[in-house]
């Protein structure tokens, strides 16, 4: 599913097309997503200019004049600017058409993505209040890393993934991470030495920046606002190399199941 890095790069791919435009109407041809569109959103958005296009964790916020869209791509979703009258394809389910004439469409084949309304501060609604800090913000560092892995037995990996803890690492950036800090994902979290948060909070900013440079990974459904797919995997160290060579020391990659997710890590560069 879209991760950080795959949201960043859909937020600064639409936001020329998106930011200072009026938002003429919104076509909502399928409103049964993860949670259902309200049916009163394409009124209260009409007419409304963009003043904002932000990134909470893995959630678009749409701010307008009145109000924001809080969207999220789910498993499977994507966002493309197009002309308006672009022929509909499958689960093309909602089309933002800007006074540009252009349109910001999103499609989901497994439609477990979702678009809300608030009118109040978008960061105070259920579903962002309660995120842990950004990775790449000054708030995410290795005391506070090191504060809410104490005392806890969990792997270090479920807590990366932990959105209360640690926010839009995911699996793949999580096993990646980890592999570039030298720590065994399955060691539990308290297990984690002083000194090794820096060097993992070191790691987990670099391979985000890393996959936001070159577009994300592509790992099945996710595409970029042009349609390209993300190249990071190409550059993948550990995640879905399993039985292959290590590119550092030349083991072979481990795979094992942790939380019904697979998880790859070399057992020579981690320990």
């Amino acid at each position: 599913m879209p991760e950080l890095p795959e949201v960043e790069t859909t937020r600064r791919g639409i936001e020329p097309a998106v930011t200072a435009r009026v938002i003429d109407r919104i076509v909502v041809r399928e409103p049964r997503l993860r949670w259902r569109i309200p049916d009163e959103l394409p009124a209260l958005a009409a007419g409304q200019r963009v003043q904002q296009l932000r990134r909470r964790a893995k959630y678009l916020l749409f701010d307008l004049e009145r109000g924001s869209m809080i969207l999220h791509l789910g498993m499977s979703g994507s966002l493309r600017v197009m002309p308006a009258g672009t022929p509909v394809l499958p689960h093309d389910h909602v089309d933002i058409v800007l006074e540009t004439g252009q349109c910001l469409r999103y499609n989901d084949p497994r439609r477990f993505g979702s678009l809300l309304w608030t009118e109040d501060d978008p960061l105070t609604h259920p579903l962002l209040r309660l995120l842990a800090p950004e990775p790449l913000s000054d708030d995410f560092d290795a005391a506070y890393l090191a504060r809410v892995a104490s005392g806890r037995k969990v792997a270090i990996k479920q807590l990366l993934m932990n959105s209360q803890r640690v926010v839009g690492v995911g699996n793949i950036y999580a096993s990646e991470a980890l592999f570039h800090a030298g720590i065994r994902p399955q060691r539990s979290a308290a297990r984690v030495r002083s000194d090794e948060f820096p060097r993992l909070v070191k790691a987990i900013r670099k391979v985000l920046r890393a996959a936001i440079r070159e577009g994300g990974t592509t790992l099945r459904d996710y595409v970029n606002p042009e349609g390209m797919p993300g190249y990071f995997r190409q550059k993948l160290f550990v995640y879905e190399r399993g039985g292959e060579p290590c590119r550092v020391c030349r083991t072979p990659i481990r795979q094992i199941v942790q939380g019904q997710r697979s998880t790859y890590y070399c057992p020579t560069c981690q320990n």
